[in-house]
């Protein structure tokens, strides 16, 4: 069953779908919130994994980040890591007044983007008793060094002074403008690579594209992204448990061996055979395992969390 509900982050109204399982109990049940990707909306991929989650007996949170999807929040398609991170946060207090949530057996999930957001979360956030990433990326890093990390320096350097000539654009009232997340044509798409043809072919056809899912980032995301630093604080998760699940072919993997040694115990990291980065997403040659790799992971650590 899925809800419609709404709930305040840092003065922003968001918009979510609460994932409830069929079966009714009468005792309070564990929660777990899922984070979208960058340009993502809940009814993508978060809510795939979500509703799953709700078949499994949990109760899940899927929600719209601010600034996009059906939340609140102006400029439209601006990517906020601060504002990111404080939405997890505001997720989990409301599940806490809900009466069917145990609100001492509260994991989150962060897909790709979401994946640094919700450790940064987690790290100071205590109510958060397990962790799980999907693809899970520090986003920061990305922009720094690209998708695969052999991004030329000039290629940032350049962003910014684009993002700053767009801030002193906005100042004298010519707004802020926007920059595309993806290439125009499947040509382009397949011309840049498989990341790039990956993210067109999962946002910008009928395999998972949405109205409301965004296209570009206002340019003042640039520069609050390249100094965010999703894994900065990972360690701090511990003893709580961590749980990684990666695509053995996915691009974005160079992040994990840099994560993963920084976590503590207990963690895993769980290779996916065969897998990309958005193969994930939503392909079903792979989300079941996933899934059943989820529902175990929480089991443990939020069913039995007594």
């Amino acid at each position: 069953m899925k809800k419609d509900v709404t709930f305040a982050s840092a003065g922003l109204k968001l918009a979510g779908h609460l994932y409830l399982p069929d079966e009714p109990t009468g005792g309070k049940r564990p929660a777990v919130v899922v984070g979208h990707p960058g340009s993502g909306v809940k009814e993508q991929t978060a809510g795939l994994y979500a509703e799953r989650l709700a078949r499994a007996g949990f109760i899940a949170l899927a929600f719209d980040a601010a600034y996009q999807g059906e939340s609140e929040g102006m400029p439209r398609g601006l990517e906020d890591p601060a504002h990111r991170v404080e939405d997890i946060r505001a997720a989990v207090s409301f599940l806490t007044t809900r009466d069917e949530v145990d609100a001492e057996r509260i994991g989150v999930l962060g897909i790709c983007a979401s994946g640094g957001y919700a450790v940064t979360a987690a790290a100071t956030d205590h109510r958060i008793k397990a962790v799980a990433t999907i693809s899970g990326v520090d986003i920061g890093r990305m922009f720094r060094e690209g998708h695969d990390g052999k991004q030329d320096p000039a290629v940032l350097q350049a962003m910014l002074d684009a993002a700053a000539a767009a801030r002193t654009a906005e100042a004298r009232g010519e707004g802020m403008g926007s920059f595309p997340l993806f290439p125009e044509s499947e040509a382009q798409a397949r011309a840049g690579g498989r990341y790039a043809f990956e993210g067109w072919d999962y946002y910008c056809t009928a395999r998972g594209q949405h109205s409301r899912s965004a296209k570009t980032f206002t340019w003042n995301s640039v520069d609050r992204l390249a100094s965010f630093d999703g894994f900065r604080f990972i360690d701090l998760i511990a003893p709580r448990p961590l749980l990684m699940i990666v695509g053995e072919k996915a691009d974005t993997a160079y992040q994990m061996p840099y994560a993963f040694e920084k976590a503590r115990e207990p963690k895993e990291l769980f290779w996916v055979e065969g897998a990309s980065h958005v193969d994930l997403y939503d392909r079903e040659q792979y989300v079941p395992g996933v899934v059943t790799k989820l529902v175990d992971f929480f089991g443990k650590c939020l069913v039995t969390n007594t």
